[in-house]
């Protein structure tokens, strides 16, 4: 892999854990995030990106990959959700996305090979109360990489990653006591909580040529919530 990833976010949780993890395999990266943060400390060259705005990259001529990891967890009552909370999900989760890929499109076509990572949440498939936002944006996420997929074949492959709750700064609030841990580990078949060097080792593989045979998937590395039942 001699052409640069493109990383977009990846100054916390499993992003970061990503980036550690490629750096370490000698990965060459380069960054769009709100702000440098980690990603300049780990010497990864760091553009300005916010979700919310346009997209202004100075991208090289090839990419080999892009993985995209700005994403939110907003729950509540239906009732309490306002139709400009569904649209900001969107935004962060969707737009964002669409804007990276439409300007890395022929960077990452000028590779020989190239892959993209987005994500999604095991809420999609397995419906929970309170993630109205969440799921509707993030099913937004699978049904267009599927379709993505399809139009990029053969030359980019695009993969998403829908994980259950994983122990990142994004997920605090839910795992902020040893009470919300415990329970949140015995919803799972597993009886555990996802780490994020689970998912960094998964986006790893869908970036390499290992998994050169995978595209237009959706992969849950979620404890096996979406999928058993244990009862």
């Amino acid at each position: 892999m001699s052409d640069p990833i493109l990383v977009v976010g990846g100054n916390s949780g499993m992003g970061l854990e990503t980036v550690r993890r490629l750096k370490a395999a000698e990965v060459p990266m380069m960054a769009a995030a709100r702000t440098p943060g980690p990603l300049e400390e780990l010497g990864i060259p760091t553009q300005a990106f916010d979700a919310g705005q346009g997209v202004n990259l100075d991208l090289p001529e090839r990419l080999s990959g892009c993985v995209y990891f700005p994403g939110s967890i907003n729950l509540k009552p239906f009732h309490r959700f306002e139709p400009a909370d569904f649209l900001s999900e969107i935004q962060t989760n969707l737009i964002g996305a669409v804007s990276v890929l439409q300007a890395a499109m022929p960077s990452l076509k000028a590779s020989e090979s190239a892959s993209v990572v987005l994500f999604s949440t095991v809420a999609v498939a397995q419906g929970m109360p309170f993630h109205t936002s969440v799921a509707a944006a993030k099913g937004a996420v699978e049904g267009f990489a599927r379709a993505l997929a399809a139009e990029w074949a053969p030359k980019v492959r695009v993969n998403v990653i829908a994980p259950s709750l994983t122990d990142t700064p994004l997920a605090g609030s839910l795992l902020s006591s040893d009470a919300k841990r415990e329970a949140s580990a015995k919803r799972h078949p597993s009886q555990s909580i996802g780490s994020p060097t689970d998912v960094a080792a998964l986006v790893e593989f869908l970036l390499s040529d290992a998994s050169k045979f995978i595209t237009g998937q959706v992969i849950r590395p979620d404890g096996g919530l979406s999928s058993l039942r244990t009862f």
